[in-house]
């Protein structure tokens, strides 16, 4: 009779449902999920692990005090620069190095670090402070000059200053200081005094260096300008020879030299040329205008001459002449014209007119005479043009090669002068000390060491010692081949978990334990019993196997405890020996064991005959019986079959106790035959290759895993799926009065 809320009995599922997979199996040797981030994992993990974590922490510290102890103190000097691009400009006087554009800036100072780091300032600073020569350096900086091998003295002596570079070069340090043209210059020795020493060497040395080079480039540029301005003079003088000789040769004679504001040069033939050219002008204009005047006397009345009008002599004349015509007339009114004053006045005006006439004429002839002049002073001057034009040609056909020499000698002339000036702002500019690096703060000596700091080496170890400590808890998980946990059982083994049954307490029988029905072993195999029930489609298997890799995993407690449950729901159920070889499940249960199922399968007993009942209603049991010789035919013949046929006509499931898969053929043959097979592995005691070697040889026989049961498990220390199964399997199990006293206690 079944119990409330449980369903029928399971029908008997047929062979093609049998090899069917089932949801709750997984491959074998795949996880049971796919593995992503989980925390609570990790923490597992770390939990498991703990006591590894811990001493790899603690050697971490104490290795670290002891090296942070034991390190000699390392002190710290640093010096302050200052580098600009550009030097303060005393003179506006261009530099002879390249200046460096705003594009550059950040290639400059790359450039000086770089410099700061170079083996030649280094090599200075030794040489300015005498470390080569320094025993008390190398002991300092504890570096050993291999001397021994070295065959001369020059050599030792090159080898020791070697030592001394690398010790000076791999102790220096130089750090910009960001958005700033600053730099910080350090140096690590065991004494404060020497690295401030140095540091400040460095910063002088560096300057100096700088300075160096720049009176370096103005000495090339000296000597450089020196040659070239000696070899332009030399081209200078020969070309003022050569334009000398070819003047004098050609009778070119330039009464001024061609500039930038007079243009070409110009020869005395040119200049008189140019002389007489005007003078033909202003002739040829004044016959012009005395041919013109000339013309104008001839055909106009005398007296109308403006040249005769503007006389001043005529003008008088005539002025005088109208004053006695104007008294004759007033007298020839009085008196007669014979009258003698009136004869005398009419000659007086006679004569003033044939002086005016006379002035006149000669007035007249004047401008004539000035038209004749002009007139021959004009030819005579055209023909004298004439004459130079042709001079001039002749000089300029002879002035072509004259006025290549002039340019080359113009040429010379002005890079002589440009290079001469140009020497000369050199050498002021060399004369002046400028330079674009200063010191900001010099360095002093330091009063606490830099290295090694306490601090830091504490945390720096105790990080190493969480790291070192992961890395080994993860190796040893790696290395593990125990199932400890149910995770492991998918993780390793690639079954889900049916069940997870506790280990029990010490003097504590299963038999003792499965009495009682509160205890925390009783409820994981009821847990098991549900899982059955959810493993087919139509509940728990009417017949199952339980069977194990290897013996002592607990198969023959589980099955005893998967039968009892079971019947404990109203079922019929049959519990069958099925471990031919080494049978035990008579001595659970207090029963004899002269026939059993050896006899059922060789066909010498009956099914009914040989079921006895047991103390738990609904269950029936089937012994060993005789141990056969050979097991494996027994359960490999059809008389297997029958007999589970027989049974599942009578009871509702047969649950048998099977051998160890081990090396024999007796388990595969069994999960052929049931029709689900519960595979027992025992926590901490089965090793992954047993387990999936087990279970590789059950799947070749087509067997059908229904999932796993790990027993043995220590529910006191170990979590899975970050729940404590101790805490919930004593859940509800312990008295309420000893629950309060207990919760008290934990309070005070």
């Amino acid at each position: 009779m079944n119990m409330v809320g449980e369903g029928p009995a399971a029908p008997r599922i047929s062979p093609g449902e049998r090899n069917a997979t089932h949801p709750t199996a997984r491959p074998i040797g795949t996880g049971a999920a796919e593995s992503i981030f989980n925390v609570a994992d990790y923490w597992r993990l770390a939990v498991k692990y703990r006591l590894v974590i811990i001493a790899s922490i603690l050697t971490a510290l104490v290795i670290g005090t002891a090296a942070t102890v034991l390190t000699t103190p390392i002190y710290t000097a640093t010096a302050t620069l200052q580098i600009d691009r550009e030097a303060a400009r005393v003179l506006n006087v261009d530099e002879v190095q390249p200046r460096e554009s705003m594009i550059q800036g950040e290639e400059f100072f790359q450039t000086q670090y770089g410099i700061l780091r170079s083996r030649t300032l280094a090599e200075r600073v030794i040489d300015s402070l005498g470390l080569a020569a320094s025993d008390r350096f190398l002991d300092q900086m504890g570096v050993s000059a291999s001397e021994r091998d070295a065959a001369t003295a020059s050599e030792r002596s090159a080898q020791r200053r070697q030592a001394v570079l690398k010790a000076v070069q791999d102790n220096l340090s130089v750090a910009p200081v960001r958005g700033s043209r600053l730099v910080s210059v350090s140096f690590n020795s065991p004494s404060p005094d020497l690295s401030a020493q140095i540091v400040n060497a460095f910063a002088e040395n560096f300057i100096q260096a700088n300075l160096d080079r720049k009176y370096q480039s103005s000495s090339y540029a000296r000597e450089f300008l020196e040659e070239r301005i000696a070899q332009t003079k030399a081209r200078l003088e020969d070309a003022e020879r050569q334009l000398v000789t070819y003047a004098t040769n050609e009778q070119i004679i330039n009464v001024r030299e061609a500039s930038a504001e007079n243009g070409e040069a110009q020869s005395l033939t040119t200049n008189n040329l140019v002389v007489v050219n005007s003078s033909l002008s202003q002739a040829r204009a004044g016959r012009v205008a005395a041919e013109q005047k000339w013309r104008q006397a001839q055909g106009a009345s005398l007296m109308t001459l403006p040249d005769v009008l503007e006389n001043p002599a005529i003008q008088r004349l005539t002025e005088e002449r109208a004053k006695l015509d104007a008294e004759y007339q007033q007298k020839l009114q009085i008196y007669q014209p014979e009258w003698p004053e009136l004869v005398q006045l009419k000659a007086r005006i006679d004569e003033l007119a044939q002086q005016i006439n006379a002035i006149a004429n000669g007035i007249r002839s004047s401008i004539r005479g000035e038209y004749v002049v002009a007139a021959n002073q004009e030819r005579a001057l055209q023909a004298q043009v004439n004459g130079l034009k042709d001079d001039v040609l002749d000089l300029r056909s002879r002035s072509i090669q004259y006025n290549i020499l002039q340019r080359e000698l113009d040429t010379s002339r002005t890079l002589y002068d440009g290079l001469l000036q140009r020497y000369k702002e050199v050498g002021v500019a060399g004369n002046l000390a400028s330079n674009n690096i200063s010191i900001v703060d010099r360095a002093q000596a330091p009063q606490r060491p830099s290295a090694p700091r306490l601090a830091v080496n504490l945390l720096l170890s105790l990080l190493f010692g969480i790291g070192l400590g992961v890395v080994i808890a993860f190796l040893l998980e790696a290395l593990d081949e125990t199932v400890a946990s149910p995770e492991d059982v998918e993780s390793k083994v690639g079954l889900s978990v049916l069940g997870v049954i506790p280990l029990l307490d010490k003097g504590v029988t299963p038999a003792s334990a499965l009495a009682d029905v509160r205890s925390n072993f009783s409820e994981a195999y009821y847990s098991l019993r549900t899982g059955l029930q959810f493993s087919t489609p139509n509940g728990a298997p009417s017949s199952l196997l339980v069977t194990s890799s290897r013996p002592a995993e607990g198969k023959s407690t589980t099955a005893y405890a998967t039968a009892v449950n079971l019947a404990r729901l109203g079922r019929r159920v049959l519990l069958a020996d099925g471990d031919l070889r080494n049978p035990s499940m008579h001595r659970v249960l207090g029963s004899e064991n002269d026939a059993g199922m050896s006899n059922l399968l060789s066909g010498g007993a009956d099914l009914r005959t040989l079921a006895k009942p047991t103390a738990h209603e609904g269950l029936d049991f089937i012994p060993c019986g005789p141990l056969p010789p050979n097991p494996a035919e027994l359960w490999g013949g059809d008389r297997l079959r029958r007999v589970l046929e027989e049974a599942a006509a009578i009871y509702d499931h047969v649950v048998i106790d099977g051998p160890p898969v081990l090396g024999f053929a007796d388990a595969p043959l069994l999960a052929a035959a049931v029709d689900g097979t519960i595979f027992v592995l025992e926590s901490k005691g089965t090793r992954r290759a047993q387990a999936r070697g087990a279970l590789k040889r059950l799947m070749v026989g087509n067997g059908r895993i229904l999932g796993a049961v790990l027993t043995k498990f220590n529910t006191k220390t170990t979590q899975y799926g970050g729940y404590d199964y101790a805490y919930d399997y004593n859940y509800g199990s312990r008295d309420p009065a000893q629950a309060d006293a207990k919760r008290a206690k934990r309070r005070t």
